[in-house]
């Protein structure tokens, strides 16, 4: 059905691009996104059961843990297999209503992974603040409910963006030229006043991942002044030991986000093919670095990781 001359409901399909400028080499930079994207999926399953059998396991961290694994799970997995299609296999094109779900599922479970590692910040401040009242302040059911909210939050928060876009007219050009369907891409095609979508994203952006940095950097000045009141150097350096994990994640997640959001709609001078990586980076290092860091860092999954892998898991 026209709406136009030139425009229409919306297509059938988009044609999503890749790497573009890098076309001749997409076939080979697909191999480290798939061994990474394996990495991802491996890493946190693994999480995910030993968290689920070790019943010693069953705390607050673990289970915000448990969580992150969950939604970096459904992270990777929204992109990977179809970006790796496109790289391998020069499948570009991407159906109309797959594209809307999976720009619902990025941006949901973007947010959901921004409001645990809120929650997690939220865990360490009472741990560390509070160590006498951490397990009856953070009890299962209020780590349950934090969940729930944070979930809530991002599937009613994201929403409307699906619901907005289908409801505009598209133009003929159905080229995406990136990777995955993703909110500012898709609204990029749209022939009409995009105004209220863009202002409706920012809102989204500030409103729960602002409000989510808020909350993490106002958890880590209170952890600081807290640690730096402790009289032991070695109780000081057990106390940050605790939260260099949770920074590392933090810091892999916001980082390459915020540089991808921003460079949407203020980056006209970056390279796109440094946007493409980055925006490519944003969804796919976080899964895979956040099982490893974990591991590497935190005694308890360690030494059940060496369990596992050596066959002694029980």
């Amino acid at each position: 059905m026209l709406t136009s001359a030139n425009t229409s409901s919306h297509p059938a399909s988009f044609i999503l691009l890749g790497i573009p400028g890098l076309e001749n080499s997409q076939f080979w930079i697909a191999f480290p996104f798939c061994i990474m994207y394996v990495v991802a999926t491996v890493g946190n399953i693994i999480i995910l059961h030993i968290i689920r059998t070790d019943h010693t396991l069953h705390e607050p961290m673990y289970l915000f843990l448990a969580m992150l694994a969950i939604t970096d799970l459904v992270l990777s997995s929204s992109t990977q297999p179809k970006m790796l299609a496109i790289l391998w296999f020069h499948a570009h094109e991407i159906e109309y209503h797959a594209c809307l779900i999976q720009v619902f599922f990025i941006h949901a479970f973007s947010s959901v992974e921004s409001g645990i590692l809120m929650a997690m910040a939220l865990d360490r401040y009472v741990a560390i603040c509070f160590p006498l009242r951490h397990s009856s302040i953070l009890t299962t059911a209020v780590v349950v409910k934090l969940g729930a909210v944070v979930m809530v939050r991002g599937l009613l928060w994201v929403s409307p963006f699906c619901f907005m876009v289908s409801r505009m007219p598209f133009c003929p050009n159905k080229v995406i030229p990136q990777s995955y369907c993703e909110h500012m891409a898709v609204l990029k095609l749209v022939c009409a006043d995009t105004r209220v979508n863009r202002g409706y994203g920012l809102f989204v952006a500030f409103s729960v991942v602002g409000f989510d940095i808020i909350v993490i950097g106002i958890s880590y000045v209170m952890i600081l002044r807290a640690v730096l009141r402790l009289p032991s150097g070695e109780a000081r350096l057990k106390a940050f030991g605790t939260c260099a994990s949770h920074i590392c994640v933090i810091l892999a997640f916001y980082i390459p986000a915020l540089f991808t959001f921003l460079t949407h709609r203020f980056g006209r001078h970056v390279p796109r093919v440094v946007h493409i990586m980055f925006a490519n980076v944003y969804l796919l290092v976080p899964p895979m670095l956040n099982p490893i860091i974990y591991g590497v860092r935190t005694k308890q999954i360690r030494s059940r990781v060496i369990q596992v892998i050596c066959g002694k898991d029980t």
